[in-house]
């Protein structure tokens, strides 16, 4: 379904909720039991109206940290993982014991960036997340930072959410921060800021003022949640930031009461092979593009990127790699799988594809990345 309004909301059946470390943990890194059990009941009571509910949590570190008695969380990149390591079954005991309190079966879901960029782990994991919904089970989602590399990261649980609303075709993303939503300024230093209750495009001002504020327990700031709010929003899929510390804020959210930020979603839907490309694939390298391009971008129906229209190659790149597509400001406007690589490119960029075969010794294709192979963002 397309949310166009918070009457819409209402009728939302797939919903994916995000709670940030600040909303389940208490300063010291000890668990909120209070708010962790208010949130598994309200989850299992929207579970028995029929919803189905994947829950992105955040915490394990600080669960670790408070079980292994630290100061403080690990700066190191072990330290962190092995700190995750603990706290993370902790964590999951918790929410297992407290929503078999209210009858509903849970299962730990661990991704890392490797499910994204494969085609078949991205379909795998997809089918993993049907078949538990499926079975009315409410998967619990976290990034397996016990092994993850850096290049392997997706760095923190605001975006993935919006990975993991992709995957599962949900109608709606709910974000539960320790803010009330997005404001116009960051409001502990700006005391004018206002509210914004909803955000129909994300502009390069939106982006600009979220700001990199976060608490010190969890990973992201406004930012991360702008982020995912973009992805969400060319995914087809809406997403509300609201308080998690406003009672029941999730069922008020579901019944269209006006909390938080909702980021209304485009009307079009990407297919689930084109979410892949814009979000899943890791970009190798990228594209600059006249302005020619760009405005044949910006045209609906999109179109084909053609070696005459490039400007510029960046980065190392095989044939078949995903690859990003910028105007000359180093705006990105579209990603796509290119049909050369980019030592091949530097030679035939600028020229008709006529000339292609000329230059290379032969022709793969006229276009550099198919309209079919390219998703605008």
């Amino acid at each position: 379904m397309i949310i166009r309004n918070r009457e819409d909301i209402r009728q939302a059946e797939r919903i994916v909720v995000k709670v940030g470390t600040s909303t389940i943990t208490y300063a010291n890194y000890s668990r909120n039991f209070t708010r962790i059990d208010h949130l598994t009941r309200e989850l299992s009571d929207l579970h028995n109206q029929g919803r189905e509910i994947i829950l992105v949590t955040s915490g394990a570190v600080a669960v670790g940290t408070d079980r292994l008695h630290l100061p403080e969380k690990p700066r190191t990149i072990p330290g962190k993982q092995a700190v995750a390591a603990v706290g993370q079954g902790i964590l999951m005991n918790t929410y297992e014991k407290l929503f078999a309190e209210y009858g509903t079966t849970v299962a730990q879901v661990l991704l890392t960036r490797m499910e994204m960029r494969d085609r078949h782990h991205y379909i795998n994991s997809r089918n993993t997340f049907m078949e538990l919904l499926r079975m009315g089970v409410i998967p619990i989602v976290n990034e397996n930072d016990t092994v993850a590399l850096d290049d392997l990261k997706i760095g923190d649980n605001d975006n993935m959410s919006a990975l993991v609303g992709g995957l599962a075709d949900a109608d709606l993303i709910i974000i539960l921060s320790d803010i009330d939503g997005y404001y116009t300024a960051n409001p502990a230093t700006h005391p004018e800021a206002r509210l914004v209750h909803t955000v129909t495009e994300i502009t390069p001002a939106i982006e600009a003022a979220a700001g990199e504020a976060g608490s010190a327990r969890g990973t992201g700031g406004m930012m991360t949640k702008i982020q995912a709010a973009k992805q969400a929003v060319s995914s087809g899929i809406s997403l509300v930031i609201a308080s998690g510390s406003e009672p029941n804020v999730i069922t008020r959210v579901l019944q269209g009461e006006e909390l938080g930020t909702l980021f209304l979603s485009r009307e079009n839907r990407l297919q689930v092979r084109k979410r892949w490309l814009a979000f899943g694939a890791g970009c190798a390298g990228s594209l600059v593009v006249d302005d020619g391009c760009v405005q044949a971008l910006q045209r609906e129906g999109s179109c084909s990127i053609l070696p005459a229209g490039i400007l510029r190659v960046e980065g190392t790149f095989e044939a078949g790699n995903t690859v990003s597509v910028r105007n000359q400001a180093g705006k990105e406007l579209a990603r796509g799988l290119t049909h050369y690589s980019s030592d091949e490119l530097d030679k035939i960029k600028g020229v008709r594809s006529s000339l292609i075969e000329q230059i290379l010794g032969s022709k793969i294709c006229d276009e550099v990345i198919h309209r079919d192979d390219l998703v605008v963002l």
